[in-house]
């Protein structure tokens, strides 16, 4: 197709052939591939969107790969903007040094650190901090805000680089970045290098079985190349000498785990969650083709309700706008065959992002402030996890006579 793309044939995690297609969603844009007025006359690539199961290890993954250079060196989306992500931010670094104290002089580090929304907490209990994110402006801006950020993708060979420099990390933590790597195997040998002998390896993922049960579709672009669930998880841990030991799960995009990953025999127990977690995992079928069939129809189903739902306002000469333009708003778009002739305007309150057009479909994204100088009758929320946020930030809208449609979990009218 181009330089930009490739497909590889085995698992991400345990490199078995033996793979079948679960799910083939409508071909996109990347997801965060915002283009300016300008580039609207230029034709946007769409890439394949097939998620797939391998029938060895039961690992779900996408295998089309987009060059992760044109995927994060412009990324747009910053975590300072949700008050909902940094309020995350705030309590998870608190419980993870609470249930897992560091010493003193205990280092941290941010794998995808982003704007270093999380390590402000740790840097603010004294702690050395060091962020690593692939995207150019952000991170220049994060380290002019005090917070050093090395402008690079993490791999081994980096680690190798970092240890010389720093020494061993006593805390690595890594969220929704995990499901972003295509060489994990790479990835986790450079954990282990790094990472001092008590240290823990913390990450963040959204959670596969919340997205089978809430069929949360849109959670498929091509940045998330894998669906994580603890059971292969587990398995590729060991074979690569390190060791799962807890997992907390959050509430975070629809539901996500937190791993806690240590070295092979580390000071630290596993605790009970492990195999909780594993239980249920076996008793919800996510070792189970049959399970992600019926999630396929599912989405179908969403689909039909949500167009019919969108035509009938239509027919009604009843006004539509979009709330929030996440990376999963171009899945659900596109898949839904959702267009500027449907939506007239998303509105986003991530500055980066005002004033361009979406992913493809080319809707214009602005500010939340044109609602109330131009006061839609729906408001889509595509942004639909943070969907209480916004209506409570914006009952204004709902007194003007105004009102939200949720899609996911399940399509409500508010």
């Amino acid at each position: 197709m181009n330089s930009d793309y490739s497909r590889r044939k085995d698992c991400r995690l345990c490199s078995s052939n033996n793979l079948i297609s679960i799910l083939k969603l409508e071909p996109t844009p990347p997801a965060n591939a915002f283009i300016t007025k300008e580039q609207k006359k230029e034709k946007q690539i769409c890439f394949p969107l097939e998620l797939f199961f391998c029938k060895n290890c039961f690992h779900v993954q996408l295998l089309d790969i987009i060059s992760p250079k044109l995927l994060f060196e412009n990324y747009l989306y910053v975590s300072g903007t949700s008050k909902v992500f940094v309020k995350h931010f705030e309590e998870y670094a608190k419980e993870i040094l609470e249930k897992y104290p560091l010493s003193k002089n205990a280092r941290v580090m941010d794998i995808g650190s982003n704007d270093g929304t999380l390590l402000q907490f740790f840097k603010g209990e004294k702690y050395f901090v060091l962020g690593i994110d692939p995207a150019k402006k952000i991170s220049e801006d994060t380290s002019k805000k005090g917070i050093e950020t090395i402008t690079d993708f993490f791999n081994y060979e980096l680690a190798l680089k970092i240890r010389k420099q720093y020494g061993p990390i006593s805390l690595i933590t890594a969220n929704n970045v995990f499901a972003h790597i295509d060489d994990l195997v790479d990835f986790v040998k450079g954990i282990h290098h790094i990472l001092s002998k008590d240290g823990i390896f913390v990450f963040e993922v959204s959670y596969l079985a919340d997205v089978i049960r809430n069929t949360l579709f849109d959670m498929t672009y091509h940045e998330h190349l894998s669906y994580h669930s603890i059971l292969p998880l587990m398995t590729f841990f060991t074979k690569n000498d390190l060791e799962l030991i807890d997992v907390i799960k959050t509430n975070v995009h629809g539901g996500s785990i937190r791993c806690i990953v240590q070295l092979q025999g580390g000071i630290h127990k596993i605790r009970d969650s492990v195999d909780q977690i594993i239980k249920e995992e076996i008793e919800m079928g996510l070792n189970d083709l049959s399970v992600f069939i019926k999630f396929a129809e599912n989405i179908n189903l969403q689909k039909s309700k949500l167009l019919e739902l969108l035509k009938k306002i239509k027919d009604e000469n009843k006004t539509i706008a979009g709330f929030g333009a996440p990376a999963k708003s171009t899945t659900l778009l596109y898949h839904f065959n959702i267009d500027p002739k449907i939506i007239e305007y998303i509105v986003d309150d991530n500055k980066l992002k005002q004033n361009l057009f979406s992913p493809g479909k080319h809707i214009p994204i602005v500010s939340s402030n044109i609602i109330y100088e131009n006061t839609p009758d729906y408001l889509l929320i595509l942004a639909w996890n943070f969907a209480e946020s916004i209506m409570k930030n914006h009952q204004e809208f709902k007194k003007q006579g105004g009102k939200f449609i949720i899609p996911l979990p399940r399509l409500e009218i508010k």
